[in-house]
């Protein structure tokens, strides 16, 4: 499936997206649509989202710029991320104990295990 066009490609103007089908049913809905680049964000959300672009994703930014606090500004980060279908900190290397951190670290220190091998364990990948 190819993305929707925002511009006319003959003459450069706003196209409006007028029908909508279900791939499943084929349930068709006719009506003036607005043409996101992200379906499925609320008006609040994308205005978030536009901020944030704005404001290169600095939150210290973000706090001044809309009168709230680094929390709020996370929450609602993460709400924006969940409704695009994805997990906050999904991708996030696991928690790793201060006393295992300390451990590696004196091993490498030591010359017990190599830097890989460090970074390896402190990544929360096992031996």
């Amino acid at each position: 499936m190819k993305p929707s066009l925002s511009k006319c490609p003959v003459c450069d103007g706003e196209l409006v997206v007028t029908r909508l089908r279900c791939m499943n049913c084929d349930t068709a809905i006719e009506g003036r649509f607005a043409n996101s680049v992200f379906p499925g964000l609320t008006p609040e959300q994308l205005d978030f989202v536009e901020t944030f672009i704005r404001c290169e994703g600095k939150i210290t930014r973000m706090e001044d710029e809309m009168s709230l606090s680094y929390p709020t500004i996370r929450n609602r980060l993460h709400e924006v991320i969940r409704a695009m279908g994805y997990e906050p900190g999904k991708d996030d290397t696991p928690d790793v104990s201060e006393e295992t951190r300390r451990s590696v670290l004196e091993d490498l220190d030591s010359g017990k295990i190599s830097a890989d091998d460090a970074m390896r364990l402190l990544q929360g990948e096992e031996e």
